[in-house]
């Protein structure tokens, strides 16, 4: 993972995480990063300072570490998920996918491990033509999508993780 320092066109610093410099420049290119605090996609890099590795272990580097902080700093814990506040684009994007999600649960069967099985059966017309949800490994969804069979994984949202 590449940690980048990013700025949005009101010159608000903020910070991403991506695969590559190849997947950020995709993903800003297809406008899916948004600053935070004004919901602008127009986002490029910043300046950053390189994580530049020595020869000693990490226990070592760590044991420097250590030495070198002092013990009157307090200690503040990194931001999480749930201790971020969405900006209002953000929180609207949210709630719009928890509403699609909530539809598509309504009116769809689940049926669970046997996703793949079911979804070739509707497709065949060997079942009756309806909604379905489940699992399915990555192997399989890639299989029903050689058939021509199309699926699309529901969104994992931030309060299904806690």
């Amino acid at each position: 993972m590449i940690h980048y320092s990013l700025s949005c066109e009101q010159e608000h610093a903020f910070e991403g995480w991506f695969r590559s410099s190849a997947d950020f420049e995709a993903q800003a290119a297809r406008r899916l990063v948004v600053c935070p605090t004004c919901g602008s996609t127009q986002v490029g890099r910043g300046l950053m300072a390189p994580n530049v590795q020595s020869g000693r272990s990490k226990d070592a580097r760590a044991a420097a570490a250590a030495e070198r902080s002092t013990p009157a700093a307090p200690s503040v814990p990194a931001p999480t998920a749930a201790m971020m506040v969405p900006n209002p684009v953000q929180r609207a994007m949210l709630e719009t996918l928890r509403e699609i999600k909530a539809k598509i649960l309504a009116s769809a069967e689940d049926v669970g491990p046997r996703f793949a099985e079911e979804a070739r059966k509707i497709h065949y017309g060997e079942a009756e033509h309806r909604g379905i949800y489940g699992e399915a490994s990555l192997d399989e969804a890639k299989a029903l999508a050689e058939e021509g069979i199309e699926v699309h994984p529901l969104p994992i949202l931030p309060d299904e993780r806690n």
